[in-house]
This record gives structure tokens, C-alpha cells and sequence, in this order.
């Protein structure tokens, strides 16, 4: 039977989290000399390299990416194991790792997220942010438990990986209450000629209204587009432009950035998904992410 040498594996996770094997040495009170040597020993009874030299520094190749994961998690439970023998109470040891793609709105995110936390498990969660290719890479190779996506995977990049539908939301657009007061009379026609902030052309929604807007023969002054859906709503809280958003999360849009609802746009739907590695969803904080989600993203979203 294959036997893994924890020692080795232990060092290079030390690397992994330290950056570099000179801060490694040190915490573990070792030579360099020492270190390297047995990191290429697990890598050879592996068969793969894990770390590879990037400049000045060392970085996870993607199966360095996976072993380090899987070592996270052997090390969790050895501390929990130490922490349960002697009587204290144990760290949790249930993680969810969640890719979440750039386009997301942070606040629909979070209230997804939001029920794990109150699971009787302790959870820790661990989020990256990304665009969704580079998630979906890290998802196959185990570094991450789920991605959170407004599209499902595309059908060439769909071999492994499985979309789990989670809801869809109506939109709202949102502007300062001077604004609002302004273009509110014969909504939606009054966004013909008013400043409007959009995302890029590169998401799902962009397209979705441009579209809508051409059925409508409304041409609204577009002052800015955006990635980051945080910096469009700055500008929308100076008052630079209308904005839209989920109007699942229009109260907290609404308090966070101080600003008023102009109306809903009819039709237009934004749709939310959880990609995950596995057919059937069995990681529990997954399930209860998945289940709440489902009951709680409806078609209106008010």
C-alpha cells in the first residue's frame, strides 16, 4: 500500500502558508537545506511537482493547489485531535471553500452565505473572488468546495462539474432620492436621455438590458461601466447615475447606499447558480446553502 510521509507533507503545507521555505524554516526550527530536500521527496513519491520558483518567489502549481487543500484539512483535524485530548473545546471542522465570481452582488452573496453561519456545525468559510474559468479550474482540482455564478457552466467546460440552479431575481434601478424625484414620472420611459451606470458587456445582466432597453427605443446617456459591482454603486450613492440591482436585496441597497427605488424593470430576470464537483450535493453546509437559497431567491425578490 502507498504510505504518505506526514512529515514531508507537513513541511510543504508549512511553505504553502508561510510563502517561502526561509519563513518556513524558522516556525519550524529547521535547515533550509532540511526542508527543500524532503519538499522534493514528497514530491517525487507523488509523482508531481507542487511548488514551482516565480520571480523571487515560490508559488502552488494546480496540484500543488490540491495537496495543499487536502493537507489543510488533515492538519484541521490533527488540531482538533490535540484539542479534544486535552480537554478544550475543538476548533470547527467543517469548512466550506466558495468561489464567488466577480459579477456577483456582494449583498446577494452575502445573504446566501448568511444561514451557514448558523448551522449547529462549526463552519469556517473561506471565500475567493474571481472570474468564473479560473474558479472552475480550482473547483476540479478540489481547491474549492462550490462556485457561486449568475450563469451555469458553459457546455465546453461542463466535463466534471455540475450546475445546481439556485433562484433568479427581478431588477430594480436605483438612483439618489434628487434623482429619483426627477425621472419618476412615466417610468421606465424616463430613462430615455437620464445618466445611467452599467456593468461591463461581459456579464449576463449587461446583455439582458441592453437588450431590454433596445425593445423599449430607450436610449439613457451611459456615464460609466464597471466590473466591480461595489464601485458602480459608489458612483450611484454620489448621484453620478441611475444603477440597477437585484430587487431581492432593494432594502438593503436601499440603507447601505442611501438611495431611493426609481421602479422595477419588467422582465428582466438576474439567474444564480452553485457549481459544484458533484451530481448530488452531499457537503452539509452546501445542502443547507442550497436549500435556504432555493426557498428564498424568488422570481420578485422584494
Amino acid at each position: 500500500m502507498d504510505r504518505l510521509n506526514y512529515d514531508h507533507l507537513l513541511y510543504f503545507w508549512t511553505v504553502a502558508k508561510e510563502g517561502s521555505v526561509a519563513a518556513a524554516c524558522r516556525r519550524l526550527h529547521l535547515a533550509q537545506p532540511t526542508v527543500s530536500g524532503q519538499i522534493r521527496t514528497l514530491e517525487r513519491s507523488l509523482g508531481h511537482k507542487l511548488l514551482e520558483r516565480r520571480g523571487r518567489g515560490l508559488v502552488l502549481t494546480e496540484m500543488g493547489q490540491a495537496v495543499f487543500g487536502f493537507a489543510d484539512d488533515i492538519f484541521s483535524i490533527g488540531l482538533s485531535l490535540i484539542d479534544a485530548v486535552r480537554g478544550r473545546a475543538p476548533e470547527e471542522r467543517l469548512r466550506l471553500r466558495v468561489g464567488v465570481t466577480d459579477v456577483l452582488p456582494k449583498l446577494v452573496v452575502y445573504r446566501i452565505l448568511l444561514p451557514i453561519l448558523s448551522m449547529p456545525e462549526r463552519v469556517r468559510l473561506v471565500c475567493y473572488e474571481g472570474k468564473q474559468p479560473e474558479l472552475l479550474a480550482r473547483l476540479t482540482v478540489h481547491e474549492l468546495d462550490v462556485v457561486l455564478a449568475d450563469t451555469p457552466v458553459p457546455p465546453h467546460m461542463s466535463a466534471g462539474v455540475y450546475s445546481h440552479r439556485l433562484g433568479e431575481s427581478g431588477l430594480s434601478v436605483f438612483g439618489t432620492h434628487g434623482l429619483t424625484r426627477k425621472h419618476r414620472a412615466g417610468f421606465p420611459q424616463s430613462l430615455d436621455g437620464a445618466p445611467f451606470l452599467l456593468s461591463t458587456t461581459n456579464t449576463v445582466v449587461r446583455r439582458t438590458l441592453d437588450h431590454w432597453l433596445k425593445a423599449q427605443n430607450l436610449r439613457p446617456r451611459i456615464v460609466g461601466e464597471f466590473e466591480d459591482s461595489a464601485l458602480l454603486k459608489a458612483f450611484g450613492q454620489s448621484g453620478a447615475g441611475f444603477f440597477v440591482a437585484p430587487s431581492l436585496i432593494e432594502r438593503e441597497v436601499r440603507d447601505q447606499y442611501g438611495v431611493s427605488i426609481l421602479g422595477r424593470v419588467p422582465g428582466v430576470k438576474e439567474h444564480f447558480y452553485a457549481i459544484s464537483a458533484e451530481r448530488k450535493i452531499k457537503h452539509p453546509a452546501m445542502v443547507v446553502l442550497t436549500d435556504y437559497a432555493r426557498v428564498k431567491l424568488s422570481s420578485t425578490g422584494g
